[in-house]
């Protein structure tokens, strides 16, 4: 398990765009992992977001931030990044990184605990 930690949240306007950052997790060149972002606001649960897998770079994302989110890795820096575009206030929440490894290639789970290892997470907040 990764110690991970999460930074650039912040506070910006609807429509505007940010870009998290994830550190912290060091890879096994001979597995996979899947990466994941998930965000939770206040009143509801853990949603996963965002995933990408080590093995295809194949990614996928919720029907709610398809088109305006791209999760991507870059692995010789060991950083996972979430760019967040056209932002709504509904976005707003605390946005947590994820990792797993040890996974086959292919589509990653979304459940919040298939993954173990967690950041403590970073807040945006989009006011309209």
């Amino acid at each position: 398990q990764a110690r991970l930690v999460e930074s650039g949240g912040g506070s910006v306007q609807d429509g505007q765009s940010m870009t998290l950052s994830c550190t912290g997790a060091e890879y096994t060149h001979s597995i996979y992992y899947c990466l994941a972002w998930f965000r939770q606001a206040p009143g509801k649960e853990r949603e996963g977001i965002a995933t990408i897998n080590t093995g295809d770079n194949s990614a996928s994302y919720a029907g709610s931030v398809k088109g305006r989110f791209t999760i991507a890795q870059d692995t010789a820096k060991n950083t996972l990044y979430l760019q967040m575009n056209n932002l709504k206030p509904e976005d707003s929440a605390m946005y947590y990184c994820a990792a797993v490894g040890g996974v086959s290639i292919g589509p990653c789970d979304t459940s919040a605990p298939w993954y173990d290892s967690w950041g403590q997470g970073t807040h945006v907040t989009v006011s309209s």
